[in-house]
C-alpha cells in the first residue's frame, strides 16, 4: 500500500509539476516579449522622428539594433552597434512586425527571441530589432529546485501518512490473526474480540467467529456422530459376540438354528448401518453426477407396483413431472419415506406427486399420530430417533431420513416436514426441468 500511495503522489506530483513549469515558462515568454515589443516601438518612435541616438542602452538587458533603408545598422546597444545586423528576417509588407528565436542572433550568445519593426521612412524603410533572451523550458533553475523539493516532500509525507495509517489499520487484523491462531492451535469454543469501531474490520471479526460457530457446531455434530456411530456398530455386535459365547459355554443346551438367525439378524443390522454410513460419505463427497431426466411420477408408479406393503397406498400422481438428477437415488429417497410412513401409519398412505410453481414435489402423508413442531428438524439428524420410532422399530438405523435429505439437497432440492391435519407429511421440492432441456 505504502509503494502504491507512492507512486499514485509521484504521477500526481509530476503532471502538477509539469502544469506550473508550462504556465509559468508561457507567463516569462510572454513577459519577455513585453519587454522586447515596448523598446521596440519606443525605438519605432524615435526612428519616424529622427532622434535616434546611435549608441542605445536598455535597462532591461535587451539588445537593440537600428538599419536604415540600406541594411546599414545606424543605431545599437553597444555590442553590436557596430557588427553584422543580429538577424535577417523582416516583416512583410502586410505585417508591422515579426518574432522569430535565433539561436544565436549574429554577434550575441545563447537564443534569443528577436522582434522586427518595420518603420516607414520617406527614403525607404528601417528596420528595428529587440532581441530578449529566450525562455528556456524549465524557466529558472530556482524554479525546478524549489517544486522538485516541494514533490520530493509531498511524496514523503503521503508514504509515511499511508505507512501509518496501514500499520494502524492492521493492528486490530494482527490481533484477529494471533487469537485466530490461538484458538486453532489449542481449542475451540473461543471468539476473536469484535473492535468497537462499526467498519470493515468489525464485519470481518464477525464473520471469523460466525464461522468458528459454524466450525463448532460441525465438530460437535462430528464427534455426535462418531459417537452414535460407535454406539449403533457396537450394539450388533456385541450382541452378536455374547450370543455366541453363551452358545459355546453349553453348547448341548443350545437352540443352533436359533442362535445362528438370532446372530445373522445383528449382522443384517450391522451391514445395513455400514451401507447407510457408506451412502451419507458418498453424498457428504459429492463424488457423484446425476444427469438423467426422471418422470417422477413413473418412477413412483414403478416402485409402489414393484413392492408389496401391509398399509393401504393412495397415489396422487401428476403426469410428466421431471426432474434432472440420479434415478437410483431418488429412488433410494422415495423407499426412505415409504418405509418411514409404513412403520408410523395406522392403516393409509397418501403419495402425492404434482408442480408447485417451478418445482415438482413429492409428498408422502401417513395417517399416524405424526410428529411435533419441535422434533422436525431432529428426525432429520444422524442416528436420531424419537421414542414412537424406537418402540414401533427396534432395529431401525436412524439414517434412512437423514440420506433422503441429502439426496434432496444433492439435487438442489430440499426435504422437510409440512402441517397436515394428520400424521406427518413429507414433502420432496426439487427445480422440476422439461424433457427437452439439456441436463
Amino acid at each position: 500500500m505504502t509503494v502504491i500511495a507512492g507512486t499514485v503522489t509521484t504521477l500526481i506530483c509530476a503532471v502538477v509539476t509539469t502544469l506550473i513549469i508550462i504556465g509559468v515558462h508561457n507567463q516569462a515568454v510572454d513577459y519577455r516579449r513585453e519587454q522586447a515589443s515596448a523598446a521596440g516601438l519606443q525605438l519605432v518612435f524615435l526612428a519616424q522622428r529622427g532622434e535616434v541616438p546611435a549608441e542605445l542602452h536598455s535597462p532591461q538587458s535587451l539588445t537593440l539594433q537600428v538599419l536604415n533603408h540600406r541594411g546599414d545598422v545606424v543605431a545599437g546597444t553597444p555590442r553590436v552597434l557596430h557588427g553584422p545586423r543580429i538577424a535577417t528576417f523582416v516583416p512583410d509588407r502586410t505585417n508591422v512586425y515579426a518574432i522569430r528565436e535565433l539561436c544565436p542572433p549574429a554577434g550575441l550568445d545563447h537564443c534569443k527571441e528577436v522582434v522586427a519593426f518595420r518603420v516607414y521612412r520617406p527614403e525607404g524603410d528601417w528596420i528595428v530589432y529587440t532581441a530578449a533572451m529566450a525562455t528556456p523550458w524549465y524557466v529558472t533553475t530556482s524554479l525546478v529546485t524549489v517544486l522538485l523539493s516541494l514533490s520530493i516532500l509531498t511524496i514523503l509525507l503521503a508514504c509515511l501518512r499511508t505507512w501509518a495509517t496501514v500499520d494502524r489499520t492492521l493492528v486490530p487484523v494482527s490481533h484477529i490473526r494471533s487469537e485466530l491462531t490461538e484458538i486453532t492451535a489449542r481449542k475451540s469454543g473461543r471468539r476473536v474480540t469484535v473492535p468497537e469501531n462499526r467498519d470493515e474490520l468489525r464485519w470481518l471479526a464477525e464473520s471469523v467467529n460466525a464461522t468458528l460457530d459454524r466450525l463448532d457446531a460441525a465438530l460437535e455434530r462430528q464427534r455426535s456422530f462418531t459417537s452414535d456411530a460407535s454406539h449403533d456398530l457396537r450394539s450388533p455386535i456385541t450382541a452378536a459376540r455374547a450370543q455366541l459365547e453363551e452358545a459355546l459355554m453349553y453348547p448341548e443346551e443350545v437352540d443352533w438354528p436359533q442362535t445362528g438367525r438370532t446372530v445373522l439378524q445383528n449382522l443384517d443390522r450391522l451391514q445395513a448401518i455400514v451401507t447407510d454410513l457408506l451412502e451419507l460419505a458418498r453424498l457428504d463427497a459429492a463424488a457423484w453426477r446425476g444427469d438423467e431426466i426422471v418422470d417422477l411420477g413413473a418412477m413412483v408408479t414403478i416402485e409402489l407396483a414393484r413392492s408389496e406393503r401391509c398399509k393401504r397406498i393412495v397415489p396422487h400422481i401428476l403426469d410428466d413431472v421431471t426432474v434432472c438428477g440420479d434415478r437410483l437415488r431418488l429412488v433410494r429417497l422415495f423407499t426412505n419415506l415409504l418405509d418411514n410412513a409404513e412403520r408410523h401409519a395406522d392403516a393409509r398412505i397418501d403419495v402425492s406427486v404434482l408442480r408447485d410453481g417451478g418445482d415438482a414435489c413429492l409428498e408422502v402423508l401417513d395417517d399416524g399420530a405424526g410428529i411435533a413442531e419441535q422434533d422436525r428438524e431432529k428426525v432429520f439428524e444422524r442416528f436420531a430417533r424419537l421414542p414412537a420410532g424406537k418402540q414401533r422399530d427396534a432395529g431401525g438405523t436412524g439414517l434412512g431420513l437423514p440420506i433422503a435429505r441429502e439426496i434432496a439437497r444433492a439435487h438442489d432440492g430440499d426435504l422437510t416436514i409440512e402441517d397436515s391435519d394428520r400424521g406427518a407429511r413429507f414433502v420432496l421440492r426439487i427445480p422440476s426441468v422439461k424433457r427437452n432441456e439439456s441436463p
